[in-house]
């Protein structure tokens, strides 16, 4: 009996210190990407607002992600839905950022959809920027309240006017959000999520999910 309290008591020991470097590791990554971005405002490079028009919000039935790739779909001019992506699959597939990437490419051959995972808030916002100046919807990761409870969840950013402090995005909740710079970071960062349980955050430490996270298509 004492050995097995031993061997139970070494196992608690291990799964308390791997979670608590887990923690650490989540800690250093996110201190990493929060970044000063004050600059935005004052460089030249985006006084100009950008916007993408014709996105048409849907809210979701199945699936965040497959109600963005039914929008993308829609502004691209094709008719794939929610639906016809869960007939095909019998589940959802878009649940980590990797699988809503390799999603994004097999089903808009023609254009190139690359992840790109932690960028500092200045990258996040350049990355965003340059996409949707090419005239291209930005599906990427963040906290969103659904019901007054956070979620992980996608979305597209369809517009960004830095020197008005406004960034648009196309919810799959069923709206269309006009936020603040600060907000839109603080979201895509998940530190707005101040109350995230343990599983989610050691999801993130393990690489499932990822902050600072978009998709750009091109």
């Amino acid at each position: 009996m004492k050995k097995i309290l031993r061997v139970v008591l070494v196992l608690l020991t291990l799964i308390v210190l791997l979670t608590v470097a887990l923690m650490v590791k989540l800690h250093v990554q996110t201190s990493s990407i929060l970044d000063d971005y004050s600059s935005i405002y004052s460089n030249e490079k985006y006084h100009t607002p950008v916007y993408v028009d014709g996105v048409e919000v849907i809210k979701q039935d199945v699936s965040c992600g497959y109600a963005c790739l039914e929008m993308f779909s829609a502004w691209d001019g094709g008719n794939l839905t929610e639906e016809k992506l869960y007939e095909e699959y019998g589940k959802v597939i878009t649940s980590t950022g990797n699988k809503f990437c390799e999603e994004m490419n097999r089903q808009f051959p023609d254009y190139t959809t690359t992840i790109h995972k932690y960028l500092k808030n200045t990258e996040l916002i350049e990355a965003a920027y340059e996409n949707l100046a090419k005239g291209i919807p930005v599906p990427f990761e963040w906290a969103a309240k659904y019901d007054d409870t956070w979620t992980l969840h996608y979305s597209l950013l369809v517009g960004m006017d830095i020197p008005n402090n406004r960034i648009s995005v196309a919810n799959p909740y069923g709206y269309t959000e006009e936020i603040t710079v600060k907000e839109f970071l603080d979201r895509t960062s998940f530190e707005a999520y101040k109350d995230m349980p343990l599983f989610f955050k050691l999801a993130f430490a393990l690489g499932i999910f990822e902050k600072n996270t978009l998709f750009t298509v091109q």
